[in-house]
C-alpha cells in the first residue's frame, strides 16, 4: 500500500510538464501551424526558470512567468519564419530545436548556473486534509502548478469551443482563406496562438526546474518535448484527451523511482527507453484505430498567403 500510495502521489508532478506542452500545442496547431520545436521551447523555459531562482531569488510563481516569457520571446522567432517568411514549418521548429539546445547550454555555462540546486517551489498546506490516509498523500500534498493545470486546460477548452475567439481560431486553422474572406485576420491569430502556445510549452519546461528537479542540467528536457508530439497525435488534437495521456506518461515517469527506491533493479538503458517504448506503441495503436475524423486541422503545416486562392 506505502508503494501504491507513493507512486501515484508523485504521478501529478511528472505529468504535469507532459500536460502543459501538450495543451501549448494543441493551441499552437490549431490556428494551423505545426510546431515541432517543444523539446526547444521546454528548454528554454527550463533554463529562464532555472535562471531567475539562481540569480534574482524571485518566487519560484515569479521565476515561472520568467520562463513562459522567455519561451514567447524565442516563439517570435518561429512566428517570423513560419507565418511572415513562410518557411517550411517542419524544418522551423527543427531549428529552434537545435537553436535552443545550443543557446540554453551557452547562457547556463556562462551564468554558472549549471548543476547549482535551489529551493524551488513548494507542497500547499492544507491542514488536516494533508494527513487523511491514503487520500491526502495523493490529493493534498501537491504544488500549486498541479491544481491550476486543470483550470488551465478547462479555461481553453471554453475558449476553443464556446468564444468567437476561440471558433476563429479553430477556423483559421481549418480553411485560412475561408476565414480571410469573412474577415478574419488569419497571420495575427496565428501570430497570438504560436505565442500563447509556447508560453504553455515553456511553463512546462520551467516547471521542470523549479518544481520537479530543483536543478538546472544542459538539456534536461529529456525528450518530453517529442513525447509531448507524440501525445497531441494520440489525444487526436482534443485537450482533455491529452490530459489523459500525460497522466498515463506521468504514471511511467513516477513507476521508474520508485521500482528503483524499493530495490528492483533494472537495467539503466532499459529505463532511459522505457517512455519511449510507450511513445512507439502509442503511435502505432494511433495509427492502426485512426478513422477519417482524426481531429487534425485541415490546414496544419500549410503557409497561408493571401494574395492565393486554392
Amino acid at each position: 500500500m506505502d508503494f501504491l500510495v507513493n507512486w501515484l502521489a508523485n504521478v501529478p508532478g511528472f505529468a504535469v510538464p507532459f500536460a502543459l506542452a501538450a495543451l501549448g500545442l494543441i493551441v499552437c496547431e490549431k490556428s494551423g501551424v505545426l510546431n515541432l520545436g517543444a523539446e526547444g521551447y521546454m528548454l528554454a523555459g527550463a533554463m529562464a526558470g532555472a535562471g531567475a531562482m539562481l540569480s534574482l531569488d524571485v518566487h519560484p510563481l515569479v521565476a515561472l512567468g520568467i520562463a513562459a516569457l522567455f519561451s514567447a520571446l524565442l516563439s517570435l522567432l518561429f512566428a517570423l519564419l513560419v507565418i511572415t517568411l513562410r518557411v517550411n514549418q517542419v524544418i522551423s521548429g527543427l531549428v529552434i530545436v537545435f537553436f535552443a539546445q545550443g543557446l540554453t547550454a551557452l547562457i547556463a555555462t556562462s551564468q554558472g548556473w549549471t548543476n547549482r540546486s535551489f529551493s524551488g517551489l513548494g507542497e500547499l498546506n492544507f491542514g488536516p486534509l494533508s494527513t487523511l490516509p491514503v487520500v491526502g498523500r495523493i490529493f493534498f500534498q501537491q504544488d500549486i502548478v498541479v491544481y491550476l493545470t486543470v483550470l488551465v486546460f478547462a479555461v481553453t477548452v471554453h475558449v476553443l469551443r464556446a468564444t468567437h475567439v476561440g471558433m476563429r481560431l479553430r477556423a483559421v486553422g481549418e480553411n485560412p482563406e475561408a476565414a480571410d474572406a469573412a474577415g478574419i485576420p488569419v497571420g495575427l491569430y496565428r501570430l497570438g496562438a504560436v505565442v500563447v502556445g509556447c508560453m504553455l510549452i515553456g511553463l512546462a519546461g520551467g516547471y521542470l526546474t523549479v518544481a520537479v528537479s530543483k536543478i538546472w542540467v544542459d538539456g534536461m528536457s529529456g525528450g518530453r518535448g517529442w513525447i509531448a508530439i507524440a501525445l497531441v497525435i494520440f489525444a487526436r488534437w482534443q485537450p482533455w484527451s491529452a490530459l489523459a495521456g500525460a497522466v498515463i506518461f506521468g504514471c511511467i515517469e513516477a513507476l521508474i523511482p520508485r521500482m528503483a527506491a524499493i530495490g528492483l533493479q533494472l537495467p539503466q538503458y532499459f529505463v532511459l527507453m522505457l517512455p519511449y517504448v510507450v511513445t512507439l506503441g502509442v503511435m502505432v495503436w494511433t495509427s492502426l484505430s485512426a478513422s477519417r475524423h482524426s481531429g487534425q486541422p485541415g490546414a496544419l503545416g500549410q503557409p497561408f498567403v493571401r494574395e492565393e486562392r486554392r
